[in-house]
């Protein structure tokens, strides 16, 4: 779920799909998520460290180390315990929902007329705003707005709206996850450096992070895969970098930008157009749809075959592309 409550196309999958969280990894997970802390006492604790072994007497590649060499960590543990320490180095604009893709709420808006707009979505939960989506004022369930009380007197959405928490693009996930759940909270508005409203984050998001994607019926359907296991022929331009590597099997370089798409837009050096490509290592990108001016859809196509490798970091590209 990438709306609020509702996971979305930013989501991770991957060429080796990860499946259903088991019994282990639910177990382990309940024990971890309680926050960076507590997580770091219960793993040491598990490959026979100290219990009272703290952050401050434990690096962390002191505990990969220590995973390492255990002996009694089985597979899907040794993956928990790697996913919560790539998760801690994370933050949480690489997996919130950008702001362009959240159902905002105006205060001022009737309940009925709310109660039509939300009907056609896939989540449950929805920022309200004071007229400008910089301007978050708290959030409403959809259950505020489809069950009241008989004698409940609210006409407009503001009535109903619920406190909603805060957190700055910095936020580490571990930190972030650790403090939604000490507080009881299920969506975070993500502030920028200036102060406005970049997206929002579930706490559903944020568990995701440790124990993969946790699929429903309202679940967006994953990405094909090839025969194979092959990377895609087409992804979602939202794709952060990470979760784009791991769909596909290769990285893209970091820069100013956090996705697939932004990707494109700093190569192209403008905004995309339906038909731009960008050619990187062995692979063209080519943009196949756009949703307003977000890249919303890209095609890959190798350009050399396996096995072959390129003689330069791009390939030589003809008109309408960039290398």
């Amino acid at each position: 779920m990438r709306h609020a409550g509702d996971p979305g196309p930013n989501s991770t999958t991957g060429a080796d799909r990860p499946r259903a969280p088991g019994p282990i990894r639910r177990a382990l997970a309940r024990v971890l998520v309680r926050g960076a802390d507590a997580g770091m006492r219960s793993v040491t604790r598990l490959l026979g460290a100290s219990p009272t072994a703290g952050r401050e007497e434990i690096s962390e590649a002191e505990l990969r180390d220590l995973v390492a060499v255990n002996t009694v960590l089985r597979g899907e543990e040794r993956q928990l315990i790697a996913e919560v320490l790539a998760a801690g180095a994370r933050h949480v604009r690489e997996i919130m929902v950008p702001r362009t893709d959240v159902v905002f709420l105006d205060a001022r808006q009737p309940i009925v007329e709310a109660l039509r707009v939300v009907r056609g979505a896939r989540h449950s939960r929805f920022p309200v705003i004071d007229g400008s989506s910089d301007d978050v004022v708290g959030f409403v369930h959809l259950r505020d707005l489809a069950i009241r009380p008989d004698r409940d007197d609210a006409q407009v959405v503001g009535q109903l709206a619920r406190e909603v928490k805060r957190l700055p693009t910095s936020k580490q996930v571990l930190t972030a996850l650790s403090e939604m759940r000490r507080e009881r909270h299920h969506l975070a508005v993500v502030v920028d450096e200036y102060g406005g409203t970049a997206g929002i984050v579930t706490l559903e998001d944020l568990i995701e992070e440790l124990v993969g994607e946790i699929h429903d019926e309202y679940d967006v359907a994953p990405e094909p895969l090839l025969a194979g296991g092959a990377a895609p022929s087409e992804v979602d331009g939202r794709l952060n970098l990470a979760d784009f590597a791991e769909l596909v099997g290769f990285a893209l370089p970091s820069g100013p930008y956090e996705t697939l798409g932004g990707f494109l837009m700093c190569r192209l050096g403008r905004l995309p157009a339906v038909g731009d490509e960008v050619r990187f290592d062995r692979w063209r990108l080519v943009v196949r749809a756009l949703d307003g001016r977000r890249v919303a859809r890209v095609t890959l196509v190798r350009t050399i075959p396996m096995g072959v490798r390129p003689s330069s970091p791009g390939d030589a590209g003809g008109p309408g592309t960039v290398t």
